[in-house]
C-alpha cells in the first residue's frame, strides 16, 4: 500500500516525520488558534519532560494478534505522516508501540480491547498504535483511556481491501489529564471504517481523526460524543481526504456543555480532490448548551476541487435547551430536572445507542448520567 506524502490542500499544507520541520505553535496559526497552548504542558514546544508512562493492557479477540514492538518495527508509520508538531514529537519520542493484526478473512467474534492507563500527569508520555486489517477481515477495536497522564500519541488504522473495522475510542481520563491524539485510517478498495470517539474526561483533550482512501469503494463513518464541564477544553479536529473516485464519508459529532469555561471545539475538514469523481460526503456537528459561561467553536470546511460529485454538504448548529420542549414535558407532570435529562439523553442517545459493544455503551450512558448529576 503506497503512502501519499504530498501536501493535502490549502488547509493542510505540510506533513513530515521530523519535528524540526514544524514551527513551534504560537496560537495564531489556523490549526492552533482554538487550543490553549499554555495548558499543553510543553507537548507542543519540546519542553515536556518525557519521563511519564501510559501502560497498555491488551485483551485480544480469538484469531487477533496483539504485539508490543520497538520503534524500528517496519509496520509502523506506513499509513500516516504527522501533520503538526505534536504529532511529529509523538512519532520521534515513543519507545514501544502496540501492533494489532487481524489476519486475512478473519472475522473476530469479540472486540479487541486496548486499555491505556496513565500513572502520573506530572511528566509527558508518548505512544504509538497500529491496527492492521488484512483483506476481507472484520473486527472491532476498543481504545479505553483512563488514569492521569500528559500524553501524545499517533494511532494508525490500515483497513485492507474488502475489510471492515469498527473502532471505539473512549477518553475517560482523570480531571488532571492532557491528551493530544492523531487517529488516521487508510482504506483499501471497498473497505469500510466506522469510528466512535467518546470524550468525557480530562482537563484538555484534543483528538484529530482523519481518513484517506487508497482505492475506489471506500466507506468511512465518523461519529463522536462529548460532554464538557466547567474548565474542560475538548477539541475534535477531523479531516476526510477524498483522493480516489467513488468513495463515501459521513461525519456526525454531538456535544453537550455545562458550567463556567467549558469549551468545545469541532473542526471538520473535507477535501475532494480533482481525481475524486463520484464522492458522496456529508458532515454534521451539533452542540447543546446547558448553562451560561460555556463556549462552542464549530467550523465545518469543504474544499471541493471537482464538480463531478454525488453529494457534498455540511451543517453545524449550537444552541440552548429548547424551552418549548421543557415546557411540553413539564406540562405532563415531569419535573424540570428530569425533563432536562430526557432532552440531553435524546440528543446524545442516537449516537450512544449505535456503539456496538454493550459494555462500552452502558459505561458511556452511565458517564453521561453522572455528568448530568453535577
Amino acid at each position: 500500500m503506497g503512502l501519499d506524502q504530498r501536501p493535502l490542500s490549502t488547509l493542510h499544507e505540510k506533513v513530515s516525520y521530523d519535528v524540526a520541520d514544524f514551527d513551534v505553535p504560537t496560537g495564531r496559526e489556523e490549526e492552533w488558534r482554538f487550543t490553549p497552548l499554555r495548558r499543553l504542558r510543553g507537548l507542543h514546544n519540546g519542553t515536556a519532560e518525557a519521563h511519564g508512562k501510559v501502560i497498555v493492557e491488551a485483551e485480544a479477540a480469538p484469531g487477533v494478534r496483539v504485539e508490543t514492538v520497538g520503534r524500528d518495527d517496519a509496520r509502523l508509520g506506513k499509513a500516516y505522516v504527522p501533520a503538526d508538531r505534536v504529532s511529529a514529537q509523538a512519532w520521534a519520542s515513543f519507545t514501544e508501540a502496540t501492533v494489532v493484526t487481524v489476519p486475512k478473512e478473519t472475522e473476530a467474534a469479540e472486540p479487541t480491547v486496548l486499555r491505556l492507563r496513565g500513572e502520573d500527569s506530572a511528566t509527558a508520555a508518548y505512544g504509538h498504535t497500529t491496527v492492521v486489517l488484512e483483506p476481507f477481515a472484520r473486527a472491532t477495536v476498543v481504545l479505553a483511556h483512563r488514569g492521569s497522564a500528559t500524553y501524545a500519541d499517533n494511532v494508525e488504522f490500515v483497513v485492507g481491501d474488502g475489510a471492515f473495522l469498527s473502532v471505539i475510542s473512549l477518553q475517560d481520563w482523570a480531571d488532571d489529564s492532557v491528551h493530544v491524539s492523531h487517529q488516521h485510517a487508510r482504506l483499501g478498495r471497498d473497505a469500510r471504517f466506522v469510528s466512535h470517539n467518546v470524550t468525557l474526561g480530562g482537563d484538555l483533550v484534543r483528538v484529530s481523526p482523519s481518513v484517506a482512501y487508497d482505492a475506489p469503494g471506500g466507506d468511512a463513518e465518523l461519529y463522536g460524543v462529548y460532554f464538557a464541564d466547567g474548565g474542560q477544553h475538548l477539541e475534535h479536529r477531523l479531516l476526510v481526504d477524498h483522493s480516489t473516485p467513488h468513495c463515501r464519508s459521513r461525519v456526525d459529532y454531538r456535544g453537550a456543555l455545562q458550567d463556567e469555561d467549558a469549551h468545545a471545539v469541532w473542526i471538520g475538514d473535507v477535501i475532494i480532490r480533482v481525481e475524486a469523481e463520484g464522492t458522496d460526503t456529508y458532515e454534521l456537528n451539533r452542540n447543546l448548551v446547558l448553562t451560561d459561561g460555556t463556549r462552542v467553536d464549530s467550523v465545518p470546511n469543504l474544499e471541493i476541487l471537482t464538480g463531478e460529485v454525488v453529494g457534498a454538504g455540511h451543517a453545524s448548529t449550537s444552541g440552548r435547551l429548547d424551552d418549548e420542549h421543557l415546557f411540553y414535558l413539564q406540562a405532563r407532570g415531569i419535573s424540570r430536572d428530569e425533563a432536562r435529562r430526557m432532552v440531553v439523553r435524546g440528543f446524545l442517545g442516537q449516537l450512544v445507542d449505535s456503539i456496538e459493544v454493550p459494555e462500552v455503551r452502558v459505561k458511556v450512558q452511565e458517564a453521561i448520567e453522572a455528568e448530568l448529576d453535577r
